[in-house]
Formats: structure tokens, sequence, C-alpha cells
């Protein structure tokens, strides 16, 4: 029998007051004395996570130096923006509404993503809804299997698993959402020589649950080392109003409701931080009994961790650069790249790190 101390939520409590003061610091020094930019935009989803991240530049700033970015398109739910002005709001930061819908069908997003799917589906037009949905690996067995399911008019749900190429096009259409979204934020930080804050959680970091160049992309990341459960207990801090705090996390993506359990962590959040920091601190996976998960659920969580973290090790990566006068030792060129630190490095909760840790 395994001697190994249990792994349970008590893992992830933090103390929000000085966790709050901590950023809040660090978030000053970057933007003022490190960026040299007055203030900060951010784009507010009326998620959690976009939430918490305009409160904490809101205290640390000022209220009048934050600028919140609403940016609905045709497919996204109407309480996201709705909970966004709310946000907005309740911390007193002026909220620009910019709707993305015609630079997204001037792009070609829309058509382009319906054109892969009557690849598998002929009858589906743009009056259907859609997303896409990853298997259960942690609870089944195997390799993770993406699937298309679609909603006609009538309601009928169909559904069928997506080719490799299918899957390809309609990621690489849905992602012109992400980036579209950022340049916007860029417009603004350029506008009013504002510094853009990045919105992810360290499970999004880590296991690459982001747009390279969209959401990814940021001039500092306030919350990227916290587990989510960790965001929510500082939501609760910050007074967050309780509608965001309950809403469930979405992709909010896809034209069909959509969680982001089934369509990327496969676990839920409170488990899928639980598994990340057993895997971070080398936990044998008997220590997570108490949390409800069995030894074999927790290998393969453990597998899909690893897995993700090597698949999406090129979004981390800056520009890679041909060194200048170095000839190839062998058929492969020589790659000169910036020092970046691997997703898994990021400063564990409860050990205050310099400034760097909430700037990735």
């Amino acid at each position: 029998m395994s001697t190994a101390a249990a792994v349970t939520s008590d893992v992830l409590r933090l103390d929000p007051a000085t966790a709050a003061a901590e950023i809040e610091s660090a978030i000053r020094d970057i933007v003022f004395n490190r960026l040299r930019r007055r203030g900060a935009v951010l784009g507010l989803s009326g998620g959690v996570d976009s939430s918490v991240t305009a409160a904490l530049c809101a205290r640390a700033l000022g209220p009048g130096r934050v600028l919140a970015l609403l940016m609905p398109e045709r497919e996204c739910s109407s309480e996201s923006l709705a909970l966004g002005r709310l946000v907005a709001s309740h911390f007193g930061i002026e909220a620009v509404t910019e709707d993305i819908t015609a630079i997204l069908e001037a792009a070609g997003c829309y058509p382009r993503r319906d054109a892969c799917i009557r690849t598998l589906m002929p009858a589906y037009d743009p009056g259907f809804r859609c997303k896409i949905v990853l298997s259960d690996v942690v609870a089944g067995s195997g390799y993770p299997i993406w699937s298309l399911v679609v909603q006609s008019p009538a309601g009928e749900i169909s559904r069928c698993r997506l080719t490799a190429r299918s899957y390809l096009g309609i990621v690489a259409a849905m992602n012109f959402k992400q980036r579209v979204r950022k340049m916007m934020e860029y417009y603004y930080a350029d506008l009013k020589n504002f510094a853009v804050a990045g919105t992810p959680n360290r499970l999004e970091v880590d296991q690459g649950f982001f747009v390279k160049n969209g959401d990814g992309a940021a001039d500092f990341k306030p919350i990227a080392h916290l587990y989510k459960s960790q965001v929510y207990q500082l939501a609760e801090y910050l007074g967050v109003p309780d509608e965001v705090r309950r809403r469930p996390p979405s992709t909010d993506t896809y034209s069909m409701e959509q969680s982001q359990e089934e369509f990327f962590f496969t676990l839920p959040f409170d488990r899928m931080d639980l598994c990340l920091w057993a895997r971070n601190h080398d936990a044998p996976p008997e220590a997570l009994a108490a949390s409800g998960m069995t030894a074999d659920a927790v290998r393969q969580a453990y597998r899909m961790i690893d897995a993700k973290r090597k698949a999406t090790r090129y979004l981390h990566l800056p520009p890679l650069l041909i060194t200048a006068g170095t000839p190839p030792a062998s058929s492969e060129a020589h790659f000169q790249m910036g020092a970046a630190p691997a997703p898994h490095e990021l400063s564990p909760a409860g050990q205050p790190q310099a400034v760097p840790a909430c700037c990735l």
C-alpha cells in the first residue's frame, strides 16, 4: 500500500488577499515601469478568467486606466455580452463593444468551416448549429477521438467522427475568431498606449488551450500561474458577480453550447487541476484516491497531460531564427530560439516569485 500523502483540494488553497496584492504589485511594475504603458486593455468575455483579470487590473492601475473590449459575433452566446457589461460596470471599467461578425465574414470564417462540415454532412447549411467534441480518454482508453455534432433547425442532433482533414479545416477556420479579437485588442492598445492583458489560467497555458497569435498573445498574463480552482477563489475575494462565478466554463466559439471539458480537457476543471498539480509534484496516482479518482484514471490523465504538453509545445515557442553564418552540421538547419519557461515550470501556488512569474 502506498504511503504517499493524499492529494486533495487543500493543495490548491490560496490566501487570496496575499495573492491579489502580489499580482497587483506585479501588474503596476510591468505596465508602468517595464512596458512603459499608460494602462491595460483586455478582452472581457463574461467568463471568470477575464473577469478576475479585469478586477486585478482595475485594482492595480485604477479603473480609469483599464479598457474592456466586448467582442461578440453572430454565433457567440448573448449571455457573454451581458455578463461582460455587468463585470465592466461592477468594477467601474470603460467598456467598448466591437461586433466582429463582419470581419469574420470578410475573412471567410463561416463558409470555410461550413465547407469542411459538408464533406461529412452534405445537408449542412448555415441554418444549422455545430460543435466538435473530444472523447473521454480518462474514463475510457485508447486514443482521443474527435467528433462533429450538428443540430438542424428542427432540433435534430447528428454526430459523426471527424477525419483529420475536416478537423484541421474546422479548427483553422474557427481560429479566426480568437485572432480577430486579439487584433482588435492591439488596435486599442496602440491607440491608447496601453498594454494588452492576457487572461489564460495555468491549466490553459500548461495544456496549450489557446490559439497562437490569438488568445495566447499578450504583453502580460496576470493569472497564468494560477490553477483554475485558484482563479475561482480570487473571484470570490475580489467580488466578481455571482452570475459570472456560477457560469460553467465554456469555449463560446461554436454555435452550439460547448463546455471546455467536452472540447479539450475531458475532466471537470477541479479534477484536472488536481491531476496537473499532482503531475507537477510527482505524486503517485494512488495519492489522488481521496479525490474520487481511481489510480488507473489518474494514470490516464497523466498520459493525457504529457501528450498535450508535447503536442502543443510549439505554441509556446517564439519565432525560430536561423543562426547567421553557422553551417548546418547535418541535414537539419541550426536554430536559435529565445529562452522560455516550459508551461509546467510556472511558479507553484503558495511560493511567491519575482515579477516574471506573472509575465510569461
